[in-house]
């Protein structure tokens, strides 16, 4: 997995929404165990705590599981990998919205553009 962080946002949420990103991608399917938190942090060149951290709010909201005996595991619940995927989508296209606006475009000025590169890239 190809990690990219950055110093404008706390590194731990960074981690976490590249995890959701690698499960939402199918990168880590449902029921793939992960890779160690130490090998993860090395991976990511973070220190194992910041990944630690990221792990127990990923466990926290479901997406991935500890099994005591054999390590952490994605989520078999693949309606939650769903929802966790429709509301990515919502956000980036929120985000991509409040763009366009801040551009001057209106709603249709919007849609029209889409349409067009739609029709460009067949």
């Amino acid at each position: 997995m190809q990690w990219e962080l950055n110093s404008e946002r706390p590194v731990y949420l960074q981690l976490i929404e590249q995890i959701q990103a690698g499960i939402i991608s199918g990168y880590f399917k449902p029921g793939d165990k992960l890779p160690s938190v130490r090998d993860l942090a090395a991976d990511a060149a973070v220190n194992p705590n910041t990944m630690q951290r990221a792990f127990t709010e990923l466990e926290r909201t479901g997406l991935v599981y500890t099994n005591r005996t054999s390590g952490r595991f994605i989520t078999s619940d693949e309606k939650l990998i769903k929802e966790l995927k429709e509301q990515s989508a919502i956000n980036e296209i929120k985000e991509f919205l409040n763009k366009m606006k801040q551009l001057g475009l209106d709603t249709e000025e919007i849609i029209e553009v889409i349409r067009n590169l739609a029709k460009e890239l067949g």
